[in-house]
């Protein structure tokens, strides 16, 4: 068996790397060099090159099967359904109601912004079926769930996850809304497949909204921006947002008071006025 050296980044690398993964794809690795070398040393070596420079030329030919590899991993897909669960619960108890009561032209559109492998966006048709019950037909929904990795895109498509992935769901919902496979996963039900659009999507290009969303969930991604870039992508949300519609971040993460128009919630969540 073949034992492959870690190859080591130099500081001109190292740079070069830093500033094209912040600029193309809004991704702060400046302080990264130790996982950039663990992460990347082995799969460098393994295409038979012999230095960082070698791959980051590789990169900037725009490949972009490899550039979702790079992605992925460079960053932590790590999600299971019903994560950070009260903005669900605030999702029905209060974004639905008033959508219902309010919304004459019964559409709802909502924005999944990384939504890595699916899960995110199953769930929130899961919960506007549940919520409208019998009159969910009457309803327009519009589900687009965006990534920049092609390589969790095709799993979220897929639908097929395993039983830990599912365990915080109401049983109901695993009921309704999944079919157990001949080796013991689930499959999302063709159903709820249907009412999502899954697309590729880096968050620094322009956002074009022509339908503005009633929601945007963007959950443990900005952990990976820098407070620049961070900022300059929550305006660019608040845009693509109707008026009354809200912003859905990840817990760890935060908007500084001051520098978005979004009116503070609660915790990880966020209203356009």
């Amino acid at each position: 068996m073949k034992v492959y050296n870690m190859i080591k980044l130099t500081d001109a690398e190292f740079l070069e790397f830093v500033q094209y993964m912040h600029k193309n794809y809004g991704i702060d690795l400046s302080k990264k060099r130790q996982l950039i070398e663990g992460r990347l040393s082995n799969m460098v070596e393994r295409k038979g090159m012999k230095s960082f420079s070698e791959y980051i030329k590789s990169i900037k030919r725009n490949d972009q099967q490899e550039i979702s590899l790079l992605i992925n991993k460079l960053t932590t897909n790590y999600t299971y359904f019903y994560r950070e669960e009260n903005h669900f619960k605030y999702l029905r108890e209060v974004i639905l109601p008033y959508e219902e009561q309010t919304n004459k032209l019964k559409t709802i559109n909502i924005w999944s912004a990384g939504c890595s492998s699916g899960e995110e966006p199953y769930t929130l048709a899961m919960i506007i079926n549940d919520y409208f019950q019998l009159k969910r037909m009457s309803w327009k929904v519009q589900i687009l769930a965006t990534d920049i990795s092609q390589n969790v895109l095709d799993k979220a498509k897929e639908g097929i996850y395993a039983e830990e992935s599912i365990k915080n769901l109401p049983q109901s919902y695993k009921n309704r809304f999944f079919k157990k496979t001949s080796d013991n996963k689930y499959e999302v039900t063709p159903e709820i497949k249907s009412q999502i659009t899954f697309k590729t999507f880096n968050l620094m290009d322009p956002i074009v909204a022509r339908n503005k969303y009633t929601v945007i969930f963007c959950r443990n991604v900005m952990i990976y921006f820098n407070a620049a870039t961070k900022i300059e992508l929550v305006n660019k949300f608040y845009e693509a947002t109707q008026t009354c519609g809200h912003l859905m971040i990840g817990h760890a993460e935060t908007i500084q008071r001051g520098q978005s128009k979004y009116k503070y919630i609660c915790p990880a969540i966020y209203k356009k006025e």
